[in-house]
């Protein structure tokens, strides 16, 4: 595995500002047409800042159609996103009303998910990047706008972006970029002549588990740097006949070769039947399959882990130019695509793979597709590929496009969802627009995002949230209470209570336990700590609370403590904490010495009463 880190901070934080300013120079370069439309929406944003805004349209004037032959039990749920030029996050229902928003002091980097109860993982902009789809962090914010966890992923030359997914422990799986020097992918068998400025930045995949509120633990991750292949420089140890090794990354080949972000790796998402990660690599113009059932080593590596292929690529889809091998003309199928998913069980098409296709320099014209392939895959996540051939399919399984074809494109962003009705959810990133189509491609419901403004209403992608489906014996962990002791002497001892509920269907069993790793101050014990089968006949638990304050005179110490649905990470209630410690530590008269200096001297104690006053 190799990481770059230049002598010092500032060495880093040079490199990473000439990248910047190198990407700017390249995007206004190659397409003056975008370069207008952010340079309008800067002005825009100036005239924001001085007061002259766009007001958002009233639910009433909302942009928002309905085909009026659909069956109302179709159009429900709910569509959660986030306006890349707006700080708010929305959730909307399908008559266009807000049900519910989300403030932050941060611009959205560029995803948001939905993790149920209320709660969201919301992707942030942490500084002023010029990169397309930046980030540096996330953080997690509960339905009060409580912010639960803020983890930052923006130093040492690395640096979120675009997307994420959640796993079923919990943990996040983030695409971020890290920095090479130009020597190094010189040494990697870059030809020279494609090495422009200082760097490079290679896509890396990471797994990080909540450990406190600002923290977490990367647990596994991947990188492309790990699996590059060259046939340039026969002195590199990576040298070979590209087009013998698909599972592999050619250092020398890319639509937009000449720029640090190399890759553009815009898209994530997760098989939890295979264990594997599925990537949308822009600048490939390929999708891309990798096995998460290894560990980090393996990842590094060419063997391990479910496949037996290490960190390899499994499976790559859309331009086999890339590793050099099929038709340039009739095998090329994707065109600078964006979100790319596995249709999930219980949807039509469960285990094909769904594809945003923007279409932008697409020979055929200038139009966008939503395009569903079946992968040549067993049962076992295993996939196929001929000696010579690449990989399949040659055809599409389902693929919808406009009439006329250019009357639906998206030049960047956007996303696809299926749904299990059959219908496709589809937002056209560039317009904020969002719309619901059946499987022959009719309209049934359509929405333009009026957030901030008119104008600057561009959206990553959204999210369709289903409406709660009732669940026999499903719990639901509510607490009630909050701790808060104020004038505390340092190392002091106090007390406190809150209950812990299941509030879900009746005869519903939960299982729970608490866990502090958000507090990092004090001694804490609890009676009890944990409980099992608990049912909402039973009523609230009551937890007694024990901490011994920190030494600290003169401190204010907050956090929280998260009580956890042992069975279902996403079921857990947050009880707040706070402990102001005073200004001076007073003497206790069950001091032995200090018992007998007042039984000795007792014509003193008035005296010391009038000092102390």
């Amino acid at each position: 595995m190799i990481f770059f880190f230049s002598e010092n901070s500032k060495n880093i934080n040079l490199i990473w500002e000439e990248s910047l300013c190198r990407i700017r120079f390249y995007e206004i370069r190659d397409n003056m047409k975008r370069y207008r439309i952010l340079l309008l929406k800067v002005i825009v944003i100036g005239l924001l800042c001085f007061g002259i805004c766009f007001s958002p349209l009233s639910s009433s004037k909302m942009t928002q159609q309905l085909n009026k032959m659909v069956s109302p039990e179709i159009l429900n749920g709910q569509i959660l996103f986030a306006p890349m030029y707006s700080m708010n996050t929305y959730l909307i229902n399908y008559d266009g009303t807000v049900n519910h928003t989300w403030e932050s002091n941060f611009f959205p980097g560029e995803a948001v998910c939905w993790l149920g109860n209320g709660t969201i993982l919301r992707t942030i902009k942490t500084k002023d990047f010029t990169l397309g789809g930046s980030g540096g962090g996330i953080q997690k914010v509960l339905w009060d706008g409580t912010i639960t966890w803020d983890f930052r992923y923006d130093t040492n030359g690395h640096l979120s972006h675009h997307d994420i997914t959640v796993l079923p422990n919990g943990n996040v799986l983030l695409v971020a970029w890290e920095t090479k020097t130009s020597q190094d992918a010189i040494d990697a068998g870059r030809n020279p002549d494609n090495v422009v400025g200082d760097s490079i930045l290679p896509l890396h995949i990471i797994e990080v588990h909540q450990t406190g509120y600002s923290t977490g633990e990367i647990v596994w991750q991947w990188h492309a740097w790990d699996h590059l292949v060259q046939d340039y420089d026969e002195s590199k140890e990576n040298y070979g006949v590209v087009a013998e090794h698909p599972e592999l990354i050619n250092i020398n080949y890319g639509l937009e070769i000449d720029k640090p972000d190399w890759l553009h790796t815009n898209s994530i998402d997760y098989n939890v039947g295979f264990d594997q990660i599925l990537l949308s690599v822009r600048n490939f113009n390929e999708i891309w399959v990798i096995d998460h059932s290894t560990t980090t080593e393996e990842a590094a590596d060419h063997s391990g882990g479910s496949s037996g292929k290490g960190g390899d690529l499994l499976y790559r889809w859309g331009n086999p130019d890339a590793y050099r091998r099929g038709d340039n003309k009739t095998n090329h199928q994707l065109f600078y695509q964006h979100d790319t998913s596995w249709i999930p069980e219980g949807c039509p098409g469960a285990g094909d793979i769904l594809i945003f296709n923007n279409g932008l320099d697409r020979p055929g014209g200038t139009y966008s597709s939503i395009d569903e392939i079946s992968p040549p895959v067993d049962g076992q996540g295993n996939y196929y590929i001929d000696h010579e051939s690449p990989y399949g399919p040659e055809t599409l399984e389902w693929t919808y496009t406009a009439t006329p074809p250019s009357s639906f494109y998206a030049d960047g962003l956007s996303g696809v969802d299926r749904l299990k009705d059959g219908t496709t959810l589809i937002c056209n990133g560039v317009e904020g627009k969002f719309f619901q189509i059946t499987s022959d491609g009719t309209i049934i419901w359509q929405y333009v995002n009026p957030y901030p403004g008119p104008v600057l209403n561009d959206v990553f992608k959204i999210i369709y949230i289903p409406p709660e489906e009732p669940s026999e014996h499903e719990p639901n962990l509510y607490c009630n209470g909050t701790l808060s002791w104020s004038s505390i002497q340092p190392g002091q001892t106090v007390t406190g209570f809150f209950q812990v509920q299941n509030i879900g269907e009746n005869s519903s069993l939960l299982n729970w336990e608490i866990n502090t790793s958000s507090i990092s101050w004090g001694t804490w014990s609890f009676s009890p700590e944990q409980g099992s089968d608990l049912t909402p006949e039973d009523g609230p638990v009551t937890i007694q609370v024990s901490v011994i304050a920190p030494n600290e005179k003169n401190m204010e110490f907050t956090g929280y403590i998260k009580v956890e649905n042992t069975e279902d990470p996403q079921d857990f209630d947050i009880v707040s904490v706070s402990l102001q410690t005073s200004r001076s530590i007073s003497f206790s008269l069950h001091s032995s010495i200090l018992r007998l200096f007042f039984e000795r001297f007792s014509d003193m104690i008035p005296f010391l009463r009038h000092l102390i006053r």
